[in-house]
């Protein structure tokens, strides 16, 4: 499925790993930078959404998304796991819970945008199958695009070129992401209500999050493998 996000928001925050463990499935083991792991925030507007051989379509390719997300290494192969993700649009949430396993949710959401460019995002869970859930939050970038240098924390946070999800027979699966090195920018945030990680029974500490800003990045995200699967057709 190729895509594209723009206006994108990171909100990190550093949380103890073992407040992880039992929310995240044993069989992935929960990735760490400097002894800390780490819970993040990313808001955006998705668009251009359509598999490889086929045109967008108009409306249900482009809607406001926003997830929960921490990160695990399996096999070597750093990803990120979804704790909840959020999209105003009422078929890619089903489909994305059939084809990927991941935990969307429906939610009424908007972006806006101020004529100085800072951006006003909301977000509110419609859906009955999780506990409440709110974002508003208002961001801007500050600064010009860099590329985050490998062994920063930067690039441990956000270069990362999968996801994982388990199946409802908790098999681990694997989606290879693909996209360019992140476009960051550094960035300001003010936070009027979040949620967001409370909803996923997550205890965010009390300090600002690292943030950061992405103008646009184009993505394409491959279909679900089993890990054993993947790791067979690599060994070939």
């Amino acid at each position: 499925m190729a895509q594209r996000w723009t206006d994108l928001l990171f909100a990190h925050w550093p949380v103890d790993a073992e407040a992880l463990r039992t929310i995240v499935p044993d069989s992935l083991p929960i990735d760490t930078f400097e002894n800390r792991a780490w819970v993040s925030i990313a808001a955006f507007y998705l668009s251009h959404l359509r598999p490889r051989w086929l045109p967008a379509l108009p409306i249900v390719s482009e809607f406001p998304e926003v997830n929960v997300r921490t990160y695990v290494t399996l096999g070597d192969k750093p990803g990120v796991y979804f704790f909840s993700l959020e999209a105003g649009s009422t078929l890619a949430v089903a489909a994305a819970r059939a084809m990927y396993f991941l935990p969307y949710f429906r939610a009424d959401m908007s972006i806006r945008a101020a004529a100085d460019g800072t951006l006003q995002y909301r977000s509110r869970r419609t859906d009955p199958r999780g506990r409440p859930a709110e974002l508003s939050v208002r961001y801007r970038p500050t600064g010009p695009i860099s590329r985050a240098k490998s062994g920063s924390l930067d690039h441990w946070l956000t270069e990362r070129y999968c996801l994982y999800a388990v199946d409802h027979a908790r098999r681990v699966r694997r989606a290879e992401i693909h996209h360019r090195p992140w476009p960051l920018q550094p960035a300001h945030a003010e936070f009027e209500a979040n949620t967001m990680a409370t909803a996923a029974a997550i205890t965010l500490p009390a300090s600002a999050p690292r943030v950061s800003f992405a103008s646009r990045l184009d993505v394409v995200v491959w279909r679900l493998e089993r890990v054993g699967d993947v790791s067979r057709s690599e060994a070939r």
